[in-house]
């Protein structure tokens, strides 16, 4: 296959300012914006900024690129996970900005900007939830819908100093959301407190009453461990120390014989032929303008053939069944992130883009439910503690945190 001819944005222009009307640069253009849901329910007056990949009636989705908000239409209907929080009495006050098409972790969007980090603002905030983010973490929203694929809410959620969940594969509706590489794709959300966390996965998780405390053995990485920054481990001390006193059994172990690294080359295949799949006719079709990052990667996607894929996927299943007999009685506990926000503007490393999805990848492979809880480094920059159980157990893991104090 040969690669697609993707224009990008001039490589030396600069990304857009925020305005004056968005000085967090939280929120999409023309994002701001009041809808009431109901008058009473369990997340009564609780506020919610929507990524602008997800559909809200009346509204183009922009899914974070100019050309993309050009090409759509207004949508016909409320995503089925926002008539979910306006039923339950949620108030949502806007769109909140992305990268483009939700395909990076930067949170830079070269024709919209950058959303001002609230724990360190000359850093970046990470993506691609980026504006969810910001404003959970700042205060401007309650909630922070957002989604992941690769750690597109677990990151961001680590940079900004927040909470952050990412459920199991398909336990929230992603119908009316733009899909990046659907078998992974997940709706999620990011709050600046674990029982905001927990509470709003009672509304939005199937059959979210409390479960049983996942609190009997904890097994602790050692191979997600060595890929931390030093900075990293140190923030993430005393909370793991805290973390470990909650379990019954503490356990150390090597979660990949073959390397981390491996497990990552098998997502980022699988995900770049999905990505393709889902957007490589409208990007051959319209030729639209990305960001230069985001353009290398479309065309990169766009040379993935289906055998390499498919040999990617087999890998995939029998990651994903170590993991369900792994997590059996178990939680995983990791760094969520292998370091810390990047200075705005500065080339992420690509050896620390590629440490960070090595550990990020490791609930997308299995459609595993992971929390990120915020803890601060020596230098004040936030880092986050992970915490994946098994399948389906995701609300005994969101109010099994909310217990904690970290």
């Amino acid at each position: 296959m040969t690669q697609a001819n993707i224009a990008s944005a001039p490589a030396g222009g600069k990304p857009a300012d925020s305005t004056a009307a968005n000085p967090s640069g939280a929120f999409a253009p023309e994002g701001r914006f009041e809808l009431p849901g109901a008058a009473a329910g369990p997340l009564a007056r609780l506020r919610v900024g929507v990524k602008d990949m997800i559909d809200i009636q009346g509204r183009i989705t922009g899914a974070g690129n100019p050309d993309w908000r050009a090409t759509h239409g207004a949508a016909p209907e409320h995503a089925p996970v926002v008539r979910q929080l306006l039923d339950a009495g949620a108030d949502v006050i806007g769109k909140t900005l992305t990268d483009e098409l939700a395909y990076s972790l930067n949170g830079e969007n070269f024709h919209y900007g950058t959303p001002v980090n609230p724990v360190t603002p000359e850093r970046i905030p990470g993506g691609s939830s980026c504006g969810s983010a910001v404003a959970a973490a700042s205060g401007l929203c309650d909630i922070g819908l957002g989604t992941d694929t690769a750690g597109s809410i677990r990151l961001p959620a680590t940079f900004c100093g927040a909470w952050g969940f990412r459920p199991t594969h398909g336990a929230v509706s992603s119908a009316g959301v733009v899909p990046l590489a659907p078998s992974y794709d997940v709706v999620g959300w990011i709050t600046r407190d674990a029982a905001t966390l927990a509470r709003t996965g009672r509304t939005l998780l199937p059959g979210g009453a409390p479960g049983q405390p996942p609190e009997g053995r904890l097994l602790i990485a050692d191979d997600a461990w060595a890929l931390a920054s030093d900075e990293v481990r140190q923030g993430l001390a005393a909370p793991l120390e805290k973390a470990r006193a909650r379990f019954g059994k503490v356990e150390h172990l090597t979660l990949a014989t073959e390397g981390l690294l491996a497990w990552q080359q098998i997502f980022r295949v699988i995900q770049g032929r999905e990505v393709w799949a889902a957007h490589g006719a409208w990007i051959s079709r319209h030729a639209p303008s990305f960001g230069p990052d985001i353009a290398e990667r479309f065309k990169w996607a766009s040379t993935i053939a289906a055998d390499e894929a498919d040999a990617a996927a087999i890998q995939r299943q029998r990651i994903a069944a170590q993991l369900d007999e792994l997590l059996q009685d178990a939680v995983l506990c990791i760094p969520t992130v292998s370091f810390v926000a990047p200075i705005k503007g500065s080339t992420t490393a690509a050896e620390d883009r590629t440490r960070a999805l090595c550990l990020l990848c490791i609930a997308s492979l299995a459609g595993l439910p992971q929390l990120t809880m915020p803890a601060m480094a020596g230098n004040q920059c936030a880092v986050g503690l992970s915490l994946i159980t098994a399948r389906g157990r995701d609300q005994a893991l969101l109010d099994s945190a909310a217990r904690w104090v970290l």
